[in-house]
């Protein structure tokens, strides 16, 4: 292997690649691995079906139904991947504990004090999700709600989810990215488009008029195209989130299901970064439209990895996966979709960009695209592989998830 990766160094440096300038690059890009892959997004305060146009398919034994086993797959799953990271938690993953029930506007910090104890054990930072789905008050609007003890019930959530969000970077010493997503929207079409979106700003206004430390809480909106339930309309459209992010300051959160499905977030990321200090992405895998498969080394996946790094941009990108699939092994579904994320990565990170881009400034297009498909080919495997060899990897990860599905996940009977 050494050999392999010598040579590997070698053809790389013959394209002004620094191979262990990218590796050490690689080391330190922490990705946020989503705590939802690991229960289907049932979370722990409440026992209804999913709502909000959150959905799984399939029935996979050996889900999560409970905090310490939901921590346990998280552990397993961290451990068959390179480097350190942070988790993503939603708001409906707290922990209550003797009977304590707590609604959803009245959460403390202390009903999350074993993610933090969780965190700091795996040196993890935390970010988080105020939970606007999945609950009675979700039914028909949330922020966005006519009904105004339902949108003040709604707002007072996430006041006390950036509370928490700061307490979790106090606690792990790292910034928290605090994302605000809604599934508000209407079936068919609308007779107001206005109306709601008016009460969906009143409503960031209100939740952003308490104070908090902005350099520990990065507080982040996410549009959404159309979903079950809203393919007619939508309230936290892609214009509404720029527009109010750019008044606000905020850090504008892009997935990249959330869009028609000839918009690409690679291409988009450019064009933010010319705007805002900082972006922050959910990457998933859309098939058709928002579905969330497991990300895969795909095209668009490396397009969006090429992008931070040729631009720069890895000090001021908040990298996150979201995606849920109920029909495979999850802890497997975690270890692919965040290798694959790092595999992008570093993929990026070999190429020479800098060369790419005075051949396109000089118009060189023949060369570039002889240049371009000649990286498609480059020894890559043997790069990855000395990466994983850094933390005593390899690729037989498969079989140690199959030993933990034979031995845990199919004797709990879910």
């Amino acid at each position: 292997m050494n050999e392999a990766y010598e040579r590997a160094k070698q053809t790389y440096a013959s394209y002004g690649v620094d191979v262990e300038k990218a590796l050490k690059i690689l080391e330190n890009i922490k990705i946020s691995m989503h705590c939802w892959q690991g229960d289907d997004v049932h979370g722990f305060d409440q026992s209804g079906p999913l709502s909000g146009g959150i959905a799984t398919t399939g029935n996979y034994p050996g889900r999560a139904t409970t905090s310490e086993e939901l921590m346990q797959d998280m552990e397993m799953a961290l451990s068959l991947i390179p480097g350190k990271h942070k988790i993503n938690l939603h708001a409906s993953y707290a922990i209550f504990e003797d009977g304590e029930i707590v609604d959803r506007d009245a959460i403390k910090p202390k009903h999350f004090q074993k993610w933090v104890d969780f965190a700091k054990k795996h040196q993890l930072g935390i970010d988080f999700n105020p939970t606007l789905f999945s609950h009675p008050k979700a039914e028909k609007a949330t922020l966005s709600s006519i009904d105004e003890d339902i949108r003040k019930f709604w707002i007072q959530h996430c006041q006390v989810c950036i509370r928490i969000s700061e307490y979790f970077a106090q606690e792990t010493g790292q910034p928290c990215v605090m994302n605000i997503w809604i599934p508000d929207g209407l079936k068919d079409i609308p007779a107001d488009r206005l109306g709601p979106r008016k009460r969906f700003k009143d409503s960031l206004d209100e939740i952003l008029s308490i104070p908090y430390d902005h350099e520990l809480v990065y507080v982040t909106l996410e549009s959404k195209v159309f979903g079950i339930g809203m393919e007619s309309y939508t309230v936290g459209s892609s214009e509404f989130c720029i527009n109010y992010v750019n008044e606000k300051h905020l850090t504008p959160l892009m997935d990249n299901g959330h869009y028609h499905p000839m918009e690409y977030v690679s291409d988009k990321i450019s064009a933010m970064l010319l705007f805002h200090e900082h972006l922050a992405l959910h990457v998933t895998r859309p098939v058709r439209w928002d579905s969330d498969h497991v990300v895969l080394l795909d095209d668009e996946t490396k397009e969006i990895a090429k992008e931070i790094i040729r631009n720069g941009a890895l000090d001021r990108v908040f990298i996150a996966l979201d995606y849920f699939d109920a029909s495979i092994n999850r802890i497997a579904a975690w270890v692919i979709g965040m290798q694959n994320m790092q595999k992008a990565l570093l993929q990026a990170l070999l190429m020479p960009h800098d060369l790419m881009k005075k051949m396109q400034d000089k118009e060189d297009f023949t060369g570039l695209m002889v240049l371009q498909e000649q990286m498609k080919s480059m020894p890559f495997y043997d790069i990855w592989q000395q990466f994983l060899n850094t933390y005593d990897m390899d690729e037989c990860w498969y079989e140690e998830v199959q030993a933990y599905e034979k031995n845990v996940l199919r004797k709990r009977g879910v």
